[in-house]
């Protein structure tokens, strides 16, 4: 099976010294899968215990196909003709496109390591960074999802002369960012969530949290679109296996943790590549403000693709991301300008048809009135929902000190 192999991080004096004796100190291993070929890259990195195959919808719309290049025998592999129109899902230029796909270290076949200051989107960028020289990838195009996401966005701070455009599906700012939408439904999927014990329980509850309610009230053909993605979930999460623990906290603590700094965000800003942010609207996980503040920051490289679908519009809304996807690729191809790329308004003429200064003025101090009520109503928000997220965390804990440390099981559709 490929396996990346990772030297291991060391924060601190103590973790060398642990490093030392341990078992583990040979480093990290990746699990990873490689699709389709030609001299297009492209990497997908997944989010929260989500594995590779989260990435299948898209995988297959990139490369037009969902078999990995594992699957053929060594004197079967294709050889590719850059000439071919069959060589990728895209379709543009006739050049083909090679995917990776991995499992994020705490999940999969990854490695799991037992320590909280071993993940974060820093060191989980450089296992993406890693992937890419074991591959022998000098340049690719970075898309992720959710965590996948952050991890992107720090990849492409870290090495920003190595990402030919950055897609960010999904994504916040992390911290306080990740906390989810305040209101009724969320309370109740979060304490239904924390309550799952079984593969049913949690794929009952994992769909409410990754789709619309008329997504899944979809019929396809005498079913229902959530009874046929609930029996591929129960089958999911009872075959893939556990993820550990370990492995959990760590990615919500990476999750957690994650900040981009304005030196970072100038380094996104000024390397001259592409951006696409794309979100479902009605993410109940990752909320569509948060993304569209990053999208704005990023400005004037970022275009902002907003569909209506949930946390997984990757899945919910196929066609749609794939189609963003690819035209982000051949944007990029075509060195496209990013003030033809991005679809916000210039700032500068904001004020453009104001007739007056009088006029410019007044409407002046109503926005500054409105922004400061936008302002109070976001901090009340933000307060409200950092104790709900308090409140989660020590229910969350309460719980494992009452019972045995048991591993949550997930499958490979969650992010």
């Amino acid at each position: 099976m490929p396996f990346c192999e990772v030297p291991k991080q060391q924060t601190s004096l103590d973790d060398a010294v642990d490093a030392a004796s341990s078992s583990s100190s040979k480093g990290i291993k990746i699990f990873y899968k490689t699709y389709g070929h030609g001299p297009t890259k492209v990497l997908l990195i997944i989010g929260l215990a989500g594995t590779h195959d989260s990435w299948g919808p898209q995988i297959k719309g990139l490369t037009g196909t969902e078999r990995s290049n594992d699957d053929y025998d060594d004197d079967r592999m294709r050889t590719v003709d850059p000439n071919s129109s069959d060589n990728g899902g895209c379709g543009y230029g006739g050049n083909g496109i090679q995917v990776c796909a991995f499992d994020n270290r705490g999940m999969g076949r990854s490695s799991v390591p037992t320590k909280k200051s071993e993940y974060t989107t820093k060191i989980m960028a450089k296992d993406a960074i890693a992937l890419m020289d074991h591959l022998g990838w000098r340049k690719a195009h970075i898309f992720g999802h959710s965590m996948g996401a952050m991890i992107a966005c720090k990849l492409a701070a870290m090495v920003p002369d190595r990402v030919l455009s950055l897609a960010l599906l999904n994504v916040t700012g992390g911290g306080f960012e990740c906390l989810p939408k305040l209101d009724s439904r969320t309370i109740s999927v979060a304490i239904r969530f924390l309550k799952a014990k079984t593969p049913e329980q949690r794929a009952a509850v994992d769909l409410d949290t990754h789709y619309t309610k008329e997504y899944l009230d979809e019929h396809v053909g005498s079913s229902t679109r959530r009874a046929i993605l609930y029996q591929e979930y129960v089958k999911g999460i009872s075959s893939t296996g556990m993820q550990s623990s370990y492995g959990f906290d760590g990615q919500v603590n990476a999750c957690w943790t994650h900040k981009m700094t304005r030196t970072e965000i100038e380094l996104i800003r000024s390397a001259g590549f592409l951006v696409s942010v794309i979100h479902g609207r009605h993410d109940i996980i990752a909320q569509i403000y948060y993304a569209r503040r990053l999208a704005k920051k990023l400005q004037p490289v970022a275009r902002l693709v907003d569909l209506h679908g949930g946390h997984l519009v990757s899945h919910e809304r196929t066609e749609e991301v794939n189609q963003a996807l690819c035209d982000l690729i051949s944007a990029s191809e075509k060195k496209m300008s990013p003030h033809v790329w991005t679809n916000f308004p210039k700032e500068s003429s904001r004020w453009s048809e104001k007739g007056s200064l009088l006029g410019k003025t007044r409407v002046e101090g109503e926005t500054d009135n409105i922004c400061s009520t936008v302002c109070v109503i976001e901090k009340l928000h933000l307060s409200i929902s950092y104790v709900f997220g308090l409140f989660v965390f020590m229910f969350e804990y309460i719980q494992r000190a009452i019972r045995s440390r048991h591993p949550a099981r997930v499958g490979s559709s969650l992010t």
